[in-house]
């Protein structure tokens, strides 16, 4: 097999409006780049443009390109849920019937007491659904005279352990991670996610030594498939926590976006084959729970700088994907995600553009994917061959 590339960028959470079923999840009328773009008075979005991001929601700043540059569509979710997990998941070929567990009003005794005894904690603080940037100013002083761990949860599937990097030492928290991870396996909850902050009361703030220990995929995805076939996959930013670390041969961690597309065209310039599947988390983290429009705004501008430089690292033969893995709309009362369709913008150096319609799952980027290849997956549609 000739020697080619695969990348994928998910621009975390950059969702492009409401799916059918958004009412069932609260998220009527939710369009994360569409009414971002109008919060800020417009987007100067050249690069997505000329891709053809406009034909997918209104943007304001970014009309729809009469003669696209690249193959653009988008994605609507089969799986059950709206968060991180089901939807990379999905992307490789594992579809979720059933929602994985969420614990609106906090944990059981069932799960809290071994976790506490387990760990060797003198109790826990928290243990509610809450935003990770509020509970850690009203708690931290708490945690950091006591020693208890602040426990909480969202809207999504996640059970969120916040320690001060000075009062509980990383590989200390990570440890109360993987413990916790133990415990919910049979739970169905799909992620244990290690949040450290670090100062003074009134002025914490998290840091990016943040880390997910994930439920296991029920069954092989498409990366698993890659490696079998000796396809290196390269996970940047949290895909190998995304994952459980299967079907990665390559970890790359990261510090946020900025830092996150310099190491992909850092990996471009030494990679030669195989899949580069990069996560780029503030838009999320840092903007959607936050509801910061503004700051979102800067954020996909940040990426439309930065593509020319990625794009053009690319060989014929290869393709570039940018996509998203839900929603998370600042411009809701929401802090949470929200069930959206999301972007699928598909750059193949020397093939022009055109329609790739709405597919209908994600798995239909894994399945493309694994064609390039040479791979056939179980799960989605490829659409590799809309690109010659």
């Amino acid at each position: 097999m000739d020697r080619r590339r695969f990348l994928i960028l998910v621009a975390d959470s950059a969702g492009c409006g409401a799916l059918p079923d958004a009412r069932d999840y609260g998220d009527e009328g939710s369009d994360t780049i569409g009414n971002t773009s109008r919060a800020v008075g417009g987007l100067a979005l050249p690069v997505l443009g000329r891709m053809g991001l406009g034909h997918l929601t209104a943007v304001a700043g970014v009309p729809p390109d009469p003669a696209p540059a690249a193959f653009h569509g988008r994605m609507a979710e089969r799986s059950h849920g709206k968060d991180t997990i089901t939807g990379h998941w999905e992307m490789m070929g594992i579809v979720l019937r059933e929602g994985l567990a969420l614990f609106p009003h906090g944990f059981p005794p069932e799960i809290v007491e071994p976790f506490v005894k387990e760990t060797g904690v003198p109790g826990i603080l928290g243990n509610r659904a809450a935003s990770g940037t509020v509970i850690i100013q009203e708690l931290g002083e708490e945690h950091r005279r006591t020693g208890k761990p602040i426990v909480y949860t969202s809207a999504d599937s996640v059970f969120q352990i916040a320690a001060h990097e000075e009062t509980v030492p990383l590989e200390e928290l990570y440890r109360w991670c993987r413990v916790a991870r133990r415990i919910l396996d049979p739970w169905r909850v799909a992620r244990v996610i290690a949040r450290p902050f670090v100062g003074t009361p009134g002025k914490y703030v998290r840091t990016y030594h943040r880390k997910d220990f994930s439920l296991a995929t029920p069954g092989p995805t498409v990366l698993e498939r890659l490696v079998e076939a000796k396809v290196p996959v390269i996970g940047v930013g949290k895909i190998p926590d995304i994952f459980d670390r299967k079907g990665i041969t390559e970890e790359v961690h990261t510090e946020g976006n900025a830092d996150g597309l310099a190491k992909t065209e850092a990996i471009l310039d030494r990679v030669d084959h195989g899949l580069v599947f990069v996560n780029l988390v503030d838009f999320d983290m840092l903007y959607g729970h936050r509801n910061d429009a503004p700051g979102y705004g800067r954020a996909l501008e940040e990426l439309d700088r930065a593509l020319p430089r990625i794009l053009g690292k690319l060989r014929p033969g290869e393709v570039c994907a940018i996509t998203a893995d839900h929603g998370c709309d600042p411009t809701t009362p929401s802090t949470d995600h929200s069930r959206e369709y999301v972007p699928l913008l598909v750059h193949a150096p020397g093939r022009g553009g055109g329609e790739l319609g709405t597919r209908g799952s994600f798995a239909d980027l894994g399945a493309t994917v694994a064609e390039l290849f040479g791979l056939r997956a179980a799960v989605g549609t490829s659409f590799l061959g809309a690109l010659r």
